[in-house]
């Protein structure tokens, strides 16, 4: 049997006015999503836990088969695990955005004129990794030690580690702060000082660097700033792949899933061109779980971040573009090739369709929502069909599945009746 899993961040949204009050997933052209609800089982899948921040480490924590009630440490040590950044257990981990803050000329002092900012881009116009490296050099020159280093990672992702470090300060993700002025959410509590001292230090010298000249003569966004923020400790996952007998891999350009994936046994799939945006290599990544398969693989996990991104940044066109380039140049391929297998061999197969969460266009940030998801199995085992894939057609079905965690075990192992 072969198994995979398409993970579309952020896909699921709200009715959207400019759309006719459809959701990006009704608008959308999407015939094998749409075929996977109308012949096989859909319903509606609650990954966040109640009470839980929605972010994308939660959730993909969630659907990956790990309570994230149990086992949730922080965002930031899973990206560090994929960047190979050595942890010990009492070492803190922060994510390091470059962003961009607005310019205007505020008085006061040096604090009080960087409360004063307004976060214009998260992601710097998502900074290339050659420039962002550079960056980082800079960063490190002004503030590692004995106790604090700055890992690069991709584009704007970067981490911090602070040795021995304090983790209870309150921090923001800058995702979610998006036209704000940032004093209300700037890094508070114990241990916050030397963070909020570095953040607005940055703003003094990463303007006037090399790259971010260069950035500004080509028009594009400077990253001027750092923000700190996703704290955590070196989680402790249990290796779900041997706990469930599979052979598996896992396909992101986001070294959040990829950590995700090497806690739960899985490899890492590089592929060429994958970017985390709408612009990523959405027929690289299928080729790539096709690749897999063919070497025997069992369970392949394919994450695809351009639907999450297109809603942080209100992008509704694209939104509904990246959802169709989806059905289009990964699922579509996919599907053929295990069809084809399943034909020549007689090995049957079961995809799963869903979001790790919703990231409304009209909100620019996640939300804690039930997500639709789909599972079709070439056998015909599951068989609770819906009229489409989007949020009202799988809700209408009555399946509801309370807790994310639940759905890899079931997809394994015992099925989905009620």
């Amino acid at each position: 049997m072969k198994y995979v899993i398409f993970l579309g961040d952020g896909m699921a949204d709200l009715p959207v006015p400019q759309l006719g009050q459809r959701t990006p997933l009704m608008a959308a052209v999407k015939p094998n999503m749409d075929r996977m609800a109308s012949e096989g089982l859909a319903g509606m899948i609650k990954t966040v836990p109640e009470g839980m921040n929605p972010g994308s480490d939660t959730a993909n924590m969630a659907v990956m088969g790990y309570d994230p009630r149990r086992y949730y440490t922080g965002r930031s040590p899973l990206e560090a695990i994929s960047m190979a950044v050595e942890m010990a257990p009492d070492d803190v981990v922060f994510r390091c955005n470059l962003v961009t803050l607005s310019d205007e000329p505020v008085s006061g002092d040096a604090p009080e004129r960087f409360s004063a900012r307004t976060m214009l881009d998260y992601s710097a116009d998502e900074i290339g990794s050659d420039e962002a490296a550079r960056l980082i050099e800079q960063v490190n020159e002004a503030f590692a030690d004995d106790t604090m280093r700055f890992y690069p990672g991709k584009s704007y992702r970067h981490c911090l580690v602070w040795k021995k470090g304090e983790k209870a300060m309150t921090l923001t993700p800058p995702h979610d702060i998006l036209t704000r002025v940032v004093g209300p959410y700037l890094p508070s509590g114990p241990g916050a000082e030397p963070l909020l001292s570095m953040m607005i230090q940055s703003a003094r010298f990463l303007p006037g660097h090399p790259v971010n000249r260069a950035r500004q003569q080509r028009r594009l966004r400077p990253a001027n700033a750092i923000w700190l923020w996703g704290q955590g400790t070196r989680p402790n996952l249990p290796d779900l792949a041997r706990q469930l007998h599979l052979r598996g891999s896992v396909i992101s350009a986001v070294d959040l899933v990829r950590g995700l994936g090497i806690c739960a046994g899985l490899d890492v799939v590089e592929v060429p061109g994958a970017t985390g945006n709408i612009h990523t290599n959405f027929a690289g990544k299928a080729r790539a779980v096709i690749q897999e398969l063919a070497r025997g693989q069992d369970y392949v996990y394919v994450h695809v971040e351009a639907p999450d991104e297109c809603g942080h940044r209100a992008e509704i066109d694209n939104k509904v573009r990246a959802i169709e380039l989806i059905d289009e140049q990964v699922i579509g391929p996919v599907w053929a090739y295990l069809e084809s297998q399943r034909l020549a061999t007689g090995e049957p197969y079961r995809l799963v369709v869903l979001p790790d969460h919703p990231t409304p266009l009209s909100l620019r940030t996640h939300t804690a929502d039930p997500v639709p998801f789909a599972v079709f199995s070439s056998a015909g085992r599951d068989h609770r069909p819906a009229a489409a894939y989007d949020e009202q057609s799988c809700a209408r079905t009555g399946l509801a599945l309370n807790t994310g965690h639940e759905l890899l075990p079931r997809l394994i192992r015992q099925g989905f009746r009620e």
